[in-house]
């Protein structure tokens, strides 16, 4: 009996150490939508997707507005995000206060009209890194709090990359450092190699833990195109510098950038 007993606890320890080892999702991010057309080739790889609530970075429009469905009738989950504001915009901590709680409405709106349920994360897309300075914290604690407020939750993806210049400080660690009570989900950027596996896509994808940020619950580990700065020693990535998804030609111009999170639905941005 005590050896069948012994026998059944390392069976049941062996699958729950297969089921943890498995329990990480391949998904994608990019500033364009990728068209109607594309979703079911990207589905074949992908669990989730980035979904933009207003411009991307570097945008005057925004062409996922009105997707929704069409992704998650694809399969997919999501990525929900919102563009934040740069420092240059902030000026003082109380302006900076005032903009965190205007785009924090402005944000839980779009995600309203988007048809997003309550309680969707909603990832504030932080590009700038190294330690945050009291005008960028003002501006993200209160957007956190108004999103919340809103009835989303709040997530921040912001480089999980310790700053040479300014202390070997992690923007990720910074923030969760000063955040207090506030939930936030942390979406960290770290595409040098390693710990990343450049542009690639593993059938058993790296837990966000690895990414260097052990809070971390998505991981961004390929960006297009390739930094050659921080991610210069990875590989894979194509001759145009990018990384394209399986199934995909170099001449369509979809390329990706590629994530890890312990979900597939990483904002939990799913009506069915």
């Amino acid at each position: 009996m005590r050896l069948r007993i012994i026998v059944t606890v390392l069976f049941l320890f062996s699958f729950c150490t297969i089921s943890q080892a498995q329990s990480t999702y391949l998904g994608f991010d990019r500033n364009d939508y990728p068209g109607d057309g594309n979703l079911k080739t990207l589905h074949q790889t992908f669990s989730y997707s980035g979904y933009w609530l207003n411009n991307p970075p570097g945008a005057t429009s925004n062409a996922w507005v009105g997707h929704r469905a069409a992704v998650e009738s694809a399969g997919f989950g999501f990525l929900v995000l919102f563009n934040g504001r740069l420092y240059a915009q902030l000026k003082t901590v109380a302006n900076a206060t005032r903009l965190g709680k205007s785009d924090a409405r402005t944000a839980a709106a779009a995600a309203k009209r988007e048809g997003f349920p309550r309680a969707t994360i909603i990832f504030l897309d932080q590009e700038q890194g190294g330690r945050m300075l009291p005008e960028q914290k003002a501006y993200i604690y209160a957007w956190v709090d108004g999103v919340t407020a809103a009835g989303f939750r709040a997530g921040i993806y912001c480089s999980g990359i310790a700053a040479a210049d300014d202390g070997n400080v992690v923007t990720a660690e910074d923030i969760q450092k000063s955040a207090g009570p506030r939930a936030i989900t942390y979406w960290a950027i770290n595409d040098g190699c390693p710990p990343a596996p450049g542009c690639a896509f593993p059938q058993h994808p790296p837990s966000p833990a690895q990414s260097g940020v052990s809070f971390a619950e998505v991981w961004q580990f390929a960006q297009s195109p390739q930094r050659k700065d921080v991610a210069g020693r990875c590989t894979n990535y194509s001759q145009d510098s990018n990384c394209y998804p399986p199934g995909t030609a170099a001449s369509q111009g979809l390329h990706i950038d590629v994530n890890s999170a312990s979900s597939a639905d990483p904002s939990h941005g799913r009506t069915r």
